[in-house]
């Protein structure tokens, strides 16, 4: 059995609390076969090849798929036209430069590349290094190539049974076991540097591309904790100009909009029950493939953002039939308890159902509703509300606290009138939860691990047991493809659920929400995937130890060595692991599998020319998925940076990092949308997360050293550790601010807005324009509209109210005049 799968089987063991038996692991023999190695490569880059070749041939074939974002996103037409040739489209996508990027992906993906940019440079270092100098003295050492399968282990060596800990300690040879304090030093100083570099390059970029914009949300802050004596507009205007940092614009006091929200979300869903209904009476039929869509649709792409638009053209009135198909029915349910019903006219109920909607809404709009503790305040300039959110407004504390805005359709508006302590109530109750969950989902990977063994399988399966046996190459695949690809799965799984809690905690901005999700996605990764198994691999020994608990403890040595002999042996694991993920699953990323497969379902479900129309959605792309696992793989490289397979480690790190920064270039520019624009704060928690990583990097070398009995080395590399400490502190005093604020040095006063000059007014919706944060879809009831919000204003006070979108009616006014003639009104 491989290690692969055997980390796996230390957790049942030590969940079991069964010793180990005659003091050998019967997986051990496994670490000599070269050939679950090979096995892992061959099968991961054919199947990553395959991924990649049929991508080329049908992404000019389906280019609503894997072209979307072009098609549909002013920012995005304005990069390069890729060849419809096979690899033609390689070399010009590789061209495009940083600015293109930032220009039409913005600084979040600006940033997330920039992660790939430092991770290829630090790693190409390391392994520079690892080639050059620390291979050849593992191997002079103890003839170690770090290759699994080629290293002819002695029995005494540091894969000895914990158990065995106090009896058998290796000894050391003071000459070799330098290279572990010295190569600590080196490579966390390369990782300080590079780090560095890349975050004074992002810090410029970043303060001067939001010093130049004149945008709502750069003049906009969040006030949270007003008091009730200060609960309307006039009030707050005169406290904040009475600060005299600046004029204020406008003011939107956030309101119990509860019953008005709920009003809306209805309607939209009757709307949607009425254009089927209609449909069905109509005969709707599709409009013909134009040779460019998947093989299942047929829509035409909308050119427009009226989210009532048609979906015909005069031209293609043809695809409506007449009115030949009888009026559908809806069974309605009355009486005691509702067990009576009766059919009546589909299409007429659900006319009614709105019309009084309709009215329900009109009414709900012109009510007064009480006041929340947020309001959303635009100042004149950006310097303005800069210097409100880096100062303290009011002496009493947690009153009229200024954050930053964020963009006007980004606000979760359903989260503004809940309590503070609702708020923190729902946070901390859904932190608790996840924390809970990520520490127990390793429980489900025990019965994967037990079924793996051939133990077992003889046991429950004996006749697929003995068809492995006879089968080697087959039996390796089952038992290392297997468990690399359970937890490559599990981490796919999971983010969905935390995703799902993260949008219940409460938060104010879907900004917010996304940055939520990578902290705790990469704690679960890292979680499950490192400290799994390195530590509770370790705990089985411990199980068997416990006779002897008390003098484990007292002898730091014996856990060091715990510790640094989970990480030695399970470095095939994370070989295993890395090149699954780099060759073997990163290429199916371009496919878009997810929306490939689900888009059958979709199709077949789709009757309305509004869900026909929504099939050409660009697929969504969210950093709280990608960015954890990259950092995750960094992790596991920088720990392993100076093992005998720290060479082999960075090597296919190196590979996942060029290949995974190919793919993401390509689906951020062409493929994907993102609608969520942080201005790029993901970089400081890449950072702090990169810092844990090197604190787990020094502590395993510190283990290492204690070990080898090296007392005197080992305690040479604390002050590097309290260094660390430090150094991610000072960072984040020093570099953090400047990753959230604008300095007002950067903005550039000669431009309306700027300075002291408010800019135009504008209105309360426009049509997208390139990147401008004031102007995204608003999402309401878990549908995108295409109405963009441009004001802080909830929009169910100003959504038109437009009838059903059918195939027979021409097409209406423009939407955006209706929100444009609109007031904001504050009630």
């Amino acid at each position: 059995m491989s290690l692969t799968a055997s980390a796996t089987t230390a957790v049942l063991t030590a969940l079991a609390g069964k010793p180990d038996h005659g003091g050998e692991r019967r997986w051990e023999d496994q670490l000599k076969e070269q050939r679950d190695l090979y096995t892992q490569f061959v099968i991961s880059s054919t199947l990553g090849l395959g991924a990649f070749l049929t991508f080329c041939i049908l992404r000019p074939k389906w280019t609503e798929l894997y072209a979307a974002r072009r098609r549909q996103r002013n920012a995005a037409s304005r990069l390069p036209e890729l060849p419809n040739t096979l690899f033609g489209w390689i070399p010009v996508l590789h061209g495009i430069t940083d600015e293109e990027v930032l220009q039409s992906a913005g600084l979040d993906a600006y940033v997330f590349l920039s992660f790939f940019k430092f991770a290829i440079r630090f790693l190409l270092a390391v392994f520079i290094f690892a080639v050059a100098i620390i291979l050849p003295i593992h191997y002079k050492y103890t003839g170690q190539y770090g290759v699994p399968g080629w290293d002819n282990l002695p029995d005494n060596s540091t894969i000895n049974r914990i158990d065995d800990l106090g009896k058998d300690k290796p000894v050391t040879d003071p000459g070799y076991i330098w290279i572990y304090v010295l190569f600590a030093y080196i490579f966390s100083g390369l990782a300080f540097y590079m780090l560095l570099q890349e975050t004074n390059q992002i810090i410029r970029t970043r303060q001067t591309y939001l010093g130049n914009q004149t945008s709502t949300t750069d003049r906009t802050i969040r006030l949270s904790g007003v008091p009730q004596d200060l609960g309307t507009e006039e009030k707050i205007k005169e406290f904040i100009e009475g600060l005299r940092v600046g004029k204020v614009e406008s003011i939107t006091i956030c309101r119990k909009w509860r019953e008005l929200d709920e009003l809306i979300d209805e309607r939209l869903k009757v709307v949607r029950d009425l254009e089927r209904a209609w449909t069905k009476h109509l005969g709707y039929k599709r409009p013909k493939s134009d040779g460019n869509t998947l093989p299942l649709t047929s829509q035409q792409a909308q050119d427009d953002d009226n989210e009532q638009s048609g979906l015909l053209t005069e031209s293609e009135r043809d695809h409506v039939s007449g009115y030949s198909n009888e009026r559908p029915k809806v069974r309605i349910w009355y009486g005691p308890l509702k067990l009576r019903f009766r059919m009546i006219d589909a299409i007429d109920y659900y006319e009614e159902k709105l019309r009084k909607i309709d009215e329900y809404i009109l009414n709900a709009r012109e009510k007064e509703y009480a006041a929340t503790e947020i309001a959303f305040v635009t100042m004149e300039s950006i310097a303005s509300s800069q210097m409100l959110v880096q100062a303290i407004l009011d002496p009493h504390p947690m009153q009229m606290f200024a954050r930053l805005a964020p963009a006007p359709a980004d606000v979760i508006w359903k989260n503004t009138y809940l309590s503070r302590t609702r708020r923190m109530v729902q946070s901390w109750s859904i932190t608790v939860v996840i924390g809970f969950l990520t520490v127990f989902w390793s429980v489900l990977l025990v019965p994967i691990a037990s079924l793996l063994e051939l133990e077992t399988l003889h046991k429950i399966v004996p006749q697929l047991a003995e068809f492995l046996q006879e089968h080697t190459i087959l039996k390796s695949l089952v038992q290392t493809g297997l468990p690399t690809l359970a937890f490559s799965l599990l981490t796919v799984a999971v983010p969905y659920v935390y995703e799902w809690l993260s949008n219940n905690q409460g938060m104010v901005s879907r900004g917010d929400v996304e940055l939520s999700i990578i902290s705790k996605n990469f704690f679960f990764s890292f979680f499950n995937l490192f400290l799994l198994f390195t530590v509770f691999g370790t705990a089985s020994g411990f199980y068997g130890f416990w006779e002897n608990l008390r003098d484990a403890f007292k002898d730091s040595t014996t856990i060091a060595f715990a510790l640094a002999q989970s990480l030695e042996g399970l470095a095939p694991f994370y070989i295993n692991l890395l090149i699954l993920q780099g060759l073997g699953l990163f290429p199916f990323r371009l496919l878009e599998f997810g929306s490939v497969a689900l888009y059958p379902l979709q199709f077949l479900s789709a009757r309305t020319p509004r869900e026909y129309a929504e099939l050409n959605t660009p697929p969504k792309f969210s950093y709280g998925f990608s960015i954890p696992q990259t950092i995750l793989i960094l992790v596991i490289c920088v720990v392993y940076s100076v093992f005998p397979s720290s060479w082999l480690i960075c090597l296919f790190g190196l590979i996942y990092f060029t290949v995974g920064k190919f793919i993401y270039k390509y689906q951020l520019l062409y493929a994907m949308d993102h609608q969520q624009h942080s201005t790029g704060r993901a970089w400081p928690m890449i950072c702090n997360r990169v810092f844990v990583g090197l604190i787990v990097h020094q502590l395993a070398m510190i283990g290492v050293l204690a070990l080898r009995r090296a007392i005197t080395r080992s305690l040479l590399l604390v002050p590097l550790l309290g260094f660390t400490v430090w150094f991610s502190y000072w960072f984040g005093r020093t570099y953090e601010p400047l990753m959230k604020f604008i300095a007002l040095k950067s903005i550039n006063r000669d431009q309306p807005g700027g300075g002291d000059i408010s800019p135009s007014p504008s209105s309360s919706f426009s049509p997208p324009s390139g990147l401008d944060r004031d102007s995204l879809p608003i999402r309401i009831g878990g549908q995108d509209l295409e109405l963009r919000l441009k004001k802080y204003v909830n929009p169910s006070l100003i959504l038109p109210l437009h009838a059903a979108w059918l195939p027979h009616r021409s097409r209406q006014g423009n939407g955006a005049s209706a929100f444009e003639a609109h007031q904001t009104p504050n009630v």
